[in-house]
């Protein structure tokens, strides 16, 4: 068993160069090991990557049609409100498209949801049950 795995996240994205910037304008780190055939981004204890949509699907054995809600939300949590409202305002400025607005939420924290533009959801949250230390990391309450 591997002492330590590493997540990787990938979404197909419709402009490959679109999306890295767009996710590059957020602050995400762009790897070296990045080409004009895959772009991988080092988010801490995951990989995200952006791979063409059409291409995705073809390895995956299924249609390219990927409409509505796909049942997957990405999350990320940040330190406080402030960071979140400032996060949505840059991923606004950069073309996302917000479908829930800054908001204290029922169950205790502070979150937005936003839209790329392959219609990828992300939930930005702060939340005071697992806070975020000043490297990046979660701070589980075991």
């Amino acid at each position: 068993m591997p002492s330590r795995i590493v997540s990787i996240i990938t979404l197909g994205v419709r402009d490959l160069k679109r999306s890295a910037a767009f996710y590059g304008g957020l602050g995400f780190v762009m790897s070296a090991k990045s080409d004009d055939d895959i772009v991988w981004f080092n988010t801490g204890g995951t990989v995200l990557g952006l791979y063409p949509w059409d291409a995705m699907a073809d390895d995956a054995g299924v249609s390219p049609e990927g409409t509505g809600f796909r049942g997957v939300t990405l999350a990320m949590n940040l330190r406080n409100e402030m960071e979140v409202d400032e996060f949505v305002a840059k991923a606004t400025q950069l073309g996302a498209k917000v479908i829930k607005p800054p908001q204290k939420v029922f169950w205790g924290g502070y979150s937005s949801k936003f839209q790329d533009f392959d219609g990828h959801i992300w939930e930005v949250a702060y939340n005071p049950f697992t806070p975020v230390d000043k490297n990046g990391k979660m701070k589980f309450n075991e």
